[in-house]
């Protein structure tokens, strides 16, 4: 006898795309089968997807929930909690977040790790996991206490290249550090998380156009470039072909960061790239619209022929995830700065990633399933260490199921999510939408109704595939 089964939809199971049945026992998938192999009344509840598309959780591997937010008037506060976050994660077919543990002063990783705990254990809906971060000068013990770390289920380490603006000294890590971390992760099994932008570049541009008067937003362009992101990415990979480092290449931007990663993925590097969505869907000249901030993160949006490579990326491998460096605030405060220098970061863009990229790559694009599904959630489990637990409809995987239809046809609305009061996909196109989200064998959504509890969010221990690691395995 099973708990659930889902019959008769277009599943996007490992091995492709077919008209299967989902037998779900406890928290796991049990079975997948042909059509109406497994007789009726042999569960206690079954679940009619005839006409939907059955596919795994989204995961989302960058997130920063509570997250430290600068204001311009020199005060700060903190973005929505992984309450809000996960449930506006779950109604949009997300099953699964990546946030970070940041070591923002001098202290063990581990009691870093607890600290974030606390904003985060029976007060999540959904599954999650960390990234540590480390920012600024790294001293020695730090390095000591990774590798246990690692070995315990937090393989994943990000860093900054960049300050990202004059007020936020003390992010970057210096080249030497790096180096130090690469020797580290490699030698320890983990992969490096890398926020790469030329920070004399970078600062460079701040200068300028403030000297020249040239403050508003909309230059920001010009600061965040494409020539400083060609710079770092290739000084990094350069460090990571050294020390046989994996890395995982976080919001790719431009062009030249698409081909750096081109490059060394061709090289045997074992190089994984990350866009955003907003990067796929504006562009500068998005600046330009009313309440243009609300289409920015870091780095910048940049022109029509980077958003062109990241598509071409996300077809040859140089691209495999779309996250969305979740940062979720009202629109007041996403809107409060104005200048280069005090623009926030981030958007409110969980819950419609799912929806709009189904629009864009499968309706619009003509992508398979198959591939849609590996960038909204399959290649992120691959990489981060997660597969075949999550991101994959297989027998004994967790039960982590999105039901999309695609028949619904509208418009992105903001009084319809559940995150903030305005969307950067305000009147998007949708082409279908999920309509039931599973949490490890719990409908969590469903007929518009959220079923979650907060107690339902598990935390992941994860390691990293040895594939993963030594070469581009996607």
């Amino acid at each position: 006898m099973f708990d659930t089964v889902i019959r008769g939809g277009t599943v996007v199971t490992p091995q492709g795309v077919t008209s299967a049945d989902i037998a779900i026992k406890g928290e796991k998938i049990a079975a997948v089968t042909q059509h109406n192999t497994i007789p009726k009344g042999n569960a206690s509840r079954e679940i009619d997807a005839s006409g939907k598309i059955v596919m795994p959780g989204g995961i989302d591997p960058h997130v920063h929930c509570a997250w430290h937010m600068p204001l311009p008037d020199g005060s700060a506060m903190t973005s929505a909690p992984p309450e809000v976050v996960s449930r506006a994660a779950l109604w949009g077919g997300t099953t699964t977040l990546l946030d970070f543990a940041a070591r923002m002063a001098p202290k063990p990783l581990k009691q870093v790790i607890a600290e974030r705990d606390e904003q985060w254990v029976g007060q999540c809906y959904c599954d999650y996991a960390y990234h540590l971060m480390l920012l600024g000068d790294i001293p020695p013990d730090v390095f000591l206490e990774l590798p246990s770390l690692i070995d315990d289920g937090y393989p994943t380490v990000k860093i900054f290249t960049t300050n990202i603006t004059p007020n936020r000294a003390g992010r970057l890590v210096h080249f030497g550090d790096l180096w130090e971390l690469f020797k580290t992760l490699s030698k320890a099994g983990g992969l490096g998380v890398i926020h790469a932008e030329d920070n004399d570049i970078v600062m460079h541009m701040y200068g300028k156009l403030i000297r020249e008067g040239r403050v508003s937003f909309h230059n920001l362009a010009e600061v965040h470039n494409a020539l400083s992101e060609d710079l770092s990415f290739r000084r990094v990979l350069r460090l990571a072909e050294a020390e046989k480092t994996p890395l995982y290449m976080m919001h790719v931007s431009a062009g030249t960061g698409v081909q750096a990663i081109r490059e060394a993925r061709a090289n045997g590097q074992p190089i994984y790239g990350e866009t955003l969505h907003q990067y796929l869907l504006y562009t500068q000249e998005d600046y330009k619209r009313p309440n243009g901030q609300i289409y920015h993160t870091y780095p910048s949006l940049k022109s029509q022929q980077d958003q062109d490579a990241l598509w071409a990326g996300t077809l040859d491998g140089a691209i495999n995830c779309v996250a969305t460096d979740e940062v979720c605030c009202s629109l007041n405060i996403k809107t409060i700065g104005d200048r280069i220098d005090d623009t926030t970061g981030g958007n409110a863009g969980v819950e419609p990633r799912i929806g709009v990229m189904y629009d864009e790559m499968v309706t619009k694009r003509g992508y398979s399933l198959s591939h849609f599904v590996d960038q909204v959630s399959t290649n992120a489990a691959k990489i981060m260490g997660m597969y075949p637990q999550k991101g994959a409809v297989a027998a004994g995987s967790d039960a982590d199921i999105c039901i999309l239809d695609p028949s619904i046809r509208g418009q992105v609305q903001s009084e319809n999510l559940h995150e903030a009061d305005y969307s950067p996909w305000e009147g998007h196109a949708i082409t279908g939408w999920p309509v039931l989200t599973m949490l490890r064998g719990k409908v969590m959504v469903e007929d518009g109704k959220f079923l979650g509890d907060l107690s339902d969010g598990k935390y992941l221990k994860r390691s990293i595939p040895s594939e993963i690691r030594k070469s581009p395995a996607l």
